[in-house]
């Protein structure tokens, strides 16, 4: 995968050599190729960042996951415990009410880890719903920076061909790139 500053850089390069030309369409074009270059690294540094962030929280829901799995495991053993302990008690005979006193804590227990389960999967719920969050981010700042450093490139062809219809689509694309960067957060 190819680093989008660096490739900035490098069309910023070339244009700054044709701008030597003194040639007032040139020196528009290689600031506009500076700009895009700018925005394009910025897009392409938060795509980055978003889409760590998703995959950070996704690690999360997962771990949020194994935790109900095991409080939901728990409450069931619990249950089992409890199921035996009563048909203790209901057979009668000199432990009943020690069995019968094992049937209430066995309730509690269960009681305690259906409310972990529960707030495992909660956990679980808004780790998943952040990460989507953040997938959406890091895919509208893909579509944003693969525009702007196909502007760039756009605005490199404009100073070699000397026109301006590729450097008015350049920055339409650069515009149309940083619409989707906005819509990245407003969404």
């Amino acid at each position: 995968m190819s680093d989008p500053a660096l490739e900035a850089h490098e069309h910023a390069e070339h244009a700054e050599h044709a701008a030597h030309e003194a040639n007032p369409f040139i020196s528009r074009v290689t600031i506009t190729i500076a700009a895009l270059a700018v925005l394009a690294a910025a897009a392409g540094s938060m795509e980055t960042v978003e889409g760590g962030r998703a995959i950070t929280l996704s690690s999360d829901a997962v771990l949020a996951q194994d935790q109900a799995t095991d409080a939901w495991n728990e409450y069931q053993a619990d249950s089992l415990k409890r199921h035996m302990y009563e048909l203790a008690a209901d057979g009668g005979g000199a432990h009943t009410a020690d069995y019968k006193k094992d049937v209430s804590q066995q309730r509690e227990d269960q009681e305690t880890a259906r409310k972990k389960a529960e707030e495992a999967e909660k956990e679980r719920d808004v780790r998943l719903h952040e990460s989507a969050v953040h997938e959406e981010r890091h895919h509208w700042l893909t579509g944003s920076a693969t525009l702007i450093e196909i502007g760039i490139a756009l605005s490199t062809v404009a100073i070699i061909t000397r026109r301006k219809s590729f450097w008015f689509t350049a920055m339409g694309l650069g515009v149309v790139g940083m619409a989707l960067f906005a819509t990245a957060y407003l969404t």
